[in-house]
């Protein structure tokens, strides 16, 4: 399943400009993380070393190499979040048991703050109430 996953990306992204990013993310998408055997096989599709290609997995807080052992709650921590109480929503998240949570800065949700991600599903104007929820 991993290297279908791997192959059916970079079929989807290898004649764009710039298919690295949407390449790991549509295998992460896929699979939950970056699998140690797509870095060789994404790296020679692209004529990119595997150092090239693990700089990047290894940059972005986004990707993950190992698989999550609970779901990913993402919560901004830019500004503007932080100005409609971001911080307050942290500390109530951490005490949640049953995900994994990781701050990340700007979902392009500022509009909308304070915000996050849970999985894939954007979740906004949150509260403490409507997280809890949200985890349930």
């Amino acid at each position: 399943m991993i290297q279908d996953t791997v192959v059916a990306a970079i079929a989807r992204h290898q004649g764009r400009e710039g298919p690295l990013l949407p390449i790991l993310h549509d295998v992460q998408h896929a699979i939950g993380y970056i699998p140690r055997e797509a870095v060789p096989e994404i790296a020679r599709a692209l004529n990119l070393s595997r150092a090239e290609v693990h700089g990047v997995v290894s940059y972005y807080h986004h990707f993950r190499t190992e698989p999550p052992v609970a779901p990913v709650l993402q919560m901004c921590r830019a500004e503007s979040c932080q100005a409609m109480g971001a911080d307050a929503l942290w500390e109530h998240a951490k005490h949640h048991d049953g995900c994994q949570l990781e701050a990340t800065y700007c979902l392009g949700l500022c509009a909308s703050s304070p915000a996050a991600m849970l999985g894939d599903r954007p979740l906004a104007r949150l509260t403490p109430e409507k997280l809890d929820e949200a985890l349930r």
